[in-house]
This record gives C-alpha cells, structure tokens and sequence, in this order.
C-alpha cells in the first residue's frame, strides 16, 4: 500500500504541475521539450554508480526545482518559473512510473524498491 500511495502522490505531482504550468503562460511545446532533460543526470554513471547516483538523485529531488519556482516568482520570471515547474512535473511523472532516488548499489536500484 505505500509503495501505491507514493505512485499516486507523484501523479498528483505531475498533474498539478501541469496545472500550474498551464497558469505561467507559455508554450507547450517549452514544456515538451524541456520534460526529459533531468534524465541527462544519467549520465553521471558513466564515471561510476556513486557519482551517477549523487547526480541522479541531485536532479531529482523536489529540492533545486521547488527552490527555483520561488525564486522565478521573486523576480517575475516566467520562463524560469515554467521550466522548474516543468522539472517538477518530470519528477511527478518519474515516481508515477515507479522510478525513484538512486542507492549506489546499481542504477536500478531506488527507493521506491525498498518500500
């Protein structure tokens, strides 16, 4: 039942995020193109597992996306505020699909696993 509650919970993320992205004003296409770029955080594991999990799990965490919509709302930026909004509904998305925060162990390795 956890694990399910936590696939919802990202849903309701990745719904709300398109919401909210719908409120900013700019165009779709921004957000299509702009959804899969966390996923180049993948590419830390060409050095080793402990570096591709730190960046892994840096890029998707709601920690620098969260940190960035405050800051484009401070400064009245809505292509940035669109693009953490996007980030976040990337990470809404990636938990509804059961992929989650990275163990060092192996890339298919993630907290979602262990719940």
């Amino acid at each position: 039942m956890n694990k399910q509650l936590l696939h919802i919970e990202g849903l309701v993320v990745f719904i709300a995020s398109l919401y909210f992205y719908n409120q900013v004003g700019v165009s779709w296409w921004v957000f299509f193109l702009f959804l899969f770029v966390p996923d180049l955080s993948m590419l830390g594991y060409v050095v080793n597992n402990k570096v591709g999990s730190s960046i892994y799990n840096i890029f998707h965490s709601y920690i620098l996306p969260i940190l960035l919509i405050i800051f484009s709302m401070i400064i009245e930026y809505n292509l940035l505020l669109a693009l953490s909004i996007t980030w976040v509904a990337h990470i809404g998305m990636d938990r509804t699909l059961g992929y989650g925060l990275k163990y060092q162990t192996n890339f298919k390795d993630t907290h979602l696993q262990k719940v």
